[in-house]
């Protein structure tokens, strides 16, 4: 039932696997009375962990070698880079330099990965920045190294689209894009929900994802590219496998996505903003359904897929997410922390142990996680966004370090 209370993290692996783990000791009980675990009147059993404490859980079962601890840790060590502009798409070169865009400047800069001394690129035309459009998120080609290509989200004064432009890092600063050539163009645009994460897959194929930009409806309307996961060829074109073989629309019932990651199995994850209730990570499936405007969160109804975990918007409103160390880091906006959600690996679709969040308002809105290899991610924070409370210095690009 949608608003039930069970803390602020809500993770349905969490109550399931504490149910079988009571079950299974009811099982070891020799010729004693059947039993199905017990749970409390919400449906969630006593005891179950929440990111925020709470009762004990039972004891878990052993951790299989190829999973991540239970328990993690994420640092800060140190700031590459600040006094960014409304920062929004990062995206990382061959060789470990960053691209980062600007929002409401619609400029990209390249930042030294070592000194964080920054170059700028060029202004990217057609960028029309009001409310949460403008210059979103970035990718570089999967063949960087032979074609030099970058690739934008954008919303100009029409649409949303996604364009690629030619890098020339021997040109004078500020005129070493090229100019746009359009790979995708008609993705509805709004004040709201414009969604704007872009990457390449390990398929290398371009993914995208979409808002609704406010018109709940066209989340479930799969004619429309608002509201969804989008993926094409790095031309924009269909991709054979996709649900439709004649679209480029991957899985629908999307609020607004803007975390796109996946992990040592190739499997996608995405994160989304919901309403008021509960925003979400889910486990993406081709031709899924996530429900929005229908459901938010997890309500177990037919023919939806649920969230593998959920949050309290006031904890979360979630951004970009990376894969790092056997779990998903997840950027919160509203909810100024770094979350940690432990995977169990193809096993099972759901997390190993409840999310850990980090680095709570310590360093404002966090925009964009990317991975930096091994056990370091680059974050990005949004304080200079318009919703923020800027500090001196901000907006920042910081190295963590975690476990």
């Amino acid at each position: 039932m949608r608003g039930a209370l069970f803390g602020p993290v809500q993770s349905p692996a969490v109550r399931r696997g504490a149910v079988a783990a009571l079950a299974s000791a009811a099982l070891l009980l020799a010729a004693a009375c059947s039993g199905d675990g017990g749970g409390s009147s919400s449906g969630r059993p006593a005891g179950s962990p929440t990111a925020s404490g709470g009762s004990a859980p039972p004891a878990p079962p052993s951790r299989p070698a190829d999973l991540p601890p239970a328990k993690g840790s994420a640092k800060v060590v140190s700031t590459l880079t600040e006094k960014l502009a409304s920062p929004w798409g990062l995206a990382a070169l061959p060789g470990g330099d960053l691209l980062v865009s600007s929002r409401d400047e619609g400029t990209v800069h390249r930042i030294d990965g070592g000194s964080g001394k920054r170059t700028l690129l060029g202004s990217v035309p057609g960028v029309s920045s009001s409310g949460e459009g403008g210059l979103l998120g970035l990718a570089v080609s999967s063949t960087f190294g032979a074609d030099q290509l970058v690739y934008a989200y954008f919303t100009t004064a029409s649409d949303n689209r996604i364009v690629r432009m030619s890098y020339d890092e021997k040109r004078p600063q500020g005129q070493q894009l090229g100019a746009p050539d359009t790979v995708l163009r008609g993705i509805p645009k709004g004040g709201v929900h414009n969604g704007g994460r872009i990457a390449f897959g390990p398929d290398k194929m371009l993914y995208a994802g979409t808002g609704e930009t406010g018109d709940t409806g066209l989340a479930q309307d799969k004619e429309s590219l608002a509201g969804k996961i989008l993926r094409m060829t790095p031309d924009g074109e269909p991709v054979h496998g996709n649900p439709e073989e004649d679209s480029v629309v991957y899985s629908y019932g999307h609020r607004n996505v803007q975390g796109l990651a996946w992990d040592a199995d190739k499997r996608l994850w995405a994160a989304e903003f919901g309403q008021d209730t509960w925003d979400e990570l889910n486990l993406i499936e081709p031709g899924g359904n996530y429900g929005w405007p229908e459901v938010e969160g997890e309500e177990g109804e037919a023919g939806f897929i649920d969230p593998v975990a959920q949050w309290k918007t006031s904890e979360a409103s979630p951004s970009g997410i990376a894969y790092a160390k056997g779990s998903i880091w997840m950027a919160g906006l509203r909810g100024e922390r770094l979350w940690r959600i432990p995977l169990s690996g193809e096993r099972a679709k759901e997390p190993y142990a409840a999310p850990q969040p980090f680095l709570e308002k310590e360093h404002g809105r966090l925009r964009t996680v990317v991975s930096a290899g091994g056990d370091r991610l680059w974050l990005v924070t949004s304080n200079t966004d318009g919703r923020g409370t800027p500090k001196s210095g901000d907006d920042r690009i910081l190295r963590v370090e975690v476990e």
